[in-house]
């Protein structure tokens, strides 16, 4: 085992779960056991909230432009040990270690947005009539929980990390048991930045803790990431217990490619949608439907796929049991006369045979009844379909209960507003294959992509995460009273 076994993190402190049931830490690269994982108990989510609570009382009362210090510190901390962080990311996760630096560098930009929130919750003030004031300002909730997956360990903690705390909450983190290693770094990191004891916690576990974090009367709300089977429990059973609660869920993203597409602009992006991460990403495109004749693109959609080589710019996805499960989607489309372009299926690593690889695949004539056209895979695969008109591409996009992204890879800039109109997705690219936001611009999907209120980065966040005060003040009774006084 290369690392000490895992540990809880409460008020400041790494401790052991009062539990001692435990799941292996194993790496996708090569099979090897990284570490144990403690499958936490609700007395061990109690003694997070105790010292969450207790916390709150300072850190709710210190001015944002304080608290946001903290995370300048840690943006410095954060490209410090930029290197080891992604290395660990890599070990965990399984993604290429250039997918690992460039999670941690959106890790950066996100903290750096934070640092910006006391520019964006200065709040309204308005005489409204003489003498009277109305004024509203932001206000934290108090302790909050975030629910993370295994596929970014570092990317979508920080996705609620920073912008949580430096709003005035304090928080309990429940990382993926399938990659608890980065979080714990995290905590390190915000602890030398000067975050202050309790600020945040992390419970490691199962659906135990889930379950727990949820029915917890001390938790006021709780985001989640992860398939949308799960998301719609989670915003199920938190919101029956009066909690705010914003749970994104899984997707099937369409692409959309028109025959004046720039054949090699396009082929690049397509390819590196569907295989990024190995595909096990929200925003990987997973279905492309072709709108008339597009076979030469194809072709050097093909010849980009053949270009992506498992074990050197291609990871391992996460577990044996997601190999067999992406090469089962291949197989079955096979089956139903799909015509496999580019076979993925039973890739190996030399000297990692007991990594867990999947190569990229191209699969051509797809129906829309196909498993592989409807059901998320999360796998370096993507689905043809071919329609005559891009009404009848549409028409499949929206048919789809997802809504994370679609693009559409076109010259013709009136074609492209007419589909950004059209398709019912919350992030919508043209001629970018992973349409994912910038900050301060935020992050959420529609449809069954996403289960509550506003979106969980950027700008949006901030309602999600401060409740609004509202105050009437009045000190001179010389002026007299209206209506409005």
């Amino acid at each position: 085992m290369k690392y000490a076994p895992v540990q809880n993190y409460i008020n400041g402190t790494f401790v052991n779960s009062g539990s001692q049931r435990t799941l292996d830490v194993i790496s996708p690269l090569d099979g090897n056991l990284l570490s144990k994982v403690p499958m936490s108990t609700a007395k061990d989510l109690d003694a997070a909230l105790q010292a969450a609570k207790a916390a709150f009382v300072s850190w709710s009362r210190t001015p944002i432009k304080e608290r946001v210090q903290v995370f300048f510190r840690y943006k410095t901390l954060l490209e410090r040990d930029l290197k080891q962080l992604a290395e660990l990311c890599s070990e965990e996760n399984g993604k290429t270690f250039g997918e690992s630096v460039a999670e941690i560098e959106k890790c950066i930009e996100l903290t750096e947005f934070a640092t910006s929130l006391p520019q964006l919750v200065t709040g309204e003030i308005l005489e409204v009539s003489k003498g009277v004031e109305c004024r509203t300002e932001h206000v934290p909730l108090g302790v909050v929980a975030s629910i993370v997956p295994f596929n970014f360990p570092a990317m979508v903690p920080n996705w609620t990390i920073p912008n949580a705390i430096a709003l005035g909450n304090c928080m309990i983190l429940k990382p993926s048991e399938k990659v608890p290693l980065c979080c714990g770094k995290i905590a390190a990191l915000l602890k030398e930045a000067g975050l202050p004891d309790g600020v945040l916690n992390i419970v490691h576990g199962d659906v135990e803790i889930v379950e727990a974090i949820c029915d917890h009367p001390g938790i006021e709300a709780v985001s989640f990431v992860g398939s949308t089977k799960v998301a719609k429990i989670v915003y199920q059973r938190a919101t029956q217990h009066y909690k705010r609660a914003l749970a994104l869920g899984g997707a099937k993203n369409h692409l959309m490619v028109l025959p004046d597409a720039i054949p090699g602009m396009t082929a690049q992006n397509v390819a590196a949608s569907m295989s990024g991460c190995a595909g096990q990403r929200c925003m990987a495109a997973s279905a492309m439907i072709g709108v008339g004749n597009v076979d030469s693109i194809i072709d050097k959609i093909c010849e980009e796929a053949r270009k992506i080589i498992p074990g050197e710019n291609l990871g391992a996805v996460i577990s044996k049991e997601s190999k067999e499960r992406i090469e089962s989607y291949i197989t079955e489309a096979e089956k139903q006369g799909a015509k496999i372009l580019v076979d993925g299926r039973n890739a190996n690593v030399k000297g990692k045979e007991n990594g867990t690889y999947v190569g990229p695949t191209v699969i051509d004539y797809v129906t829309p009844n196909m498993s592989v056209a409807k059901e998320e895979i999360f796998g370096p695969v993507i689905s043809i379909m071919r329609t005559n008109t891009v009404d009848e591409a549409l028409a499949i996009e929206n048919a789809n209960p997802y809504g994370n992204a679609a693009s559409v890879f076109t010259q013709n800039g009136g074609m492209a507003r007419y589909i950004i109109d059209r398709a019912s997705a919350g992030m919508i690219g043209v001629n970018v294959g992973v349409p994912v936001p910038r900050e301060p611009f935020s992050f959420g999907g529609w449809n069954e992509s996403k289960f509550g209120v506003g979106d969980i980065t950027g700008k949006s966040s901030i309602e999600f995460w401060t409740k609004l005060k509202k105050s009437t003040t009045k000190w001179n009774p010389e002026s007299g009273v209206n209506w409005m006084s």
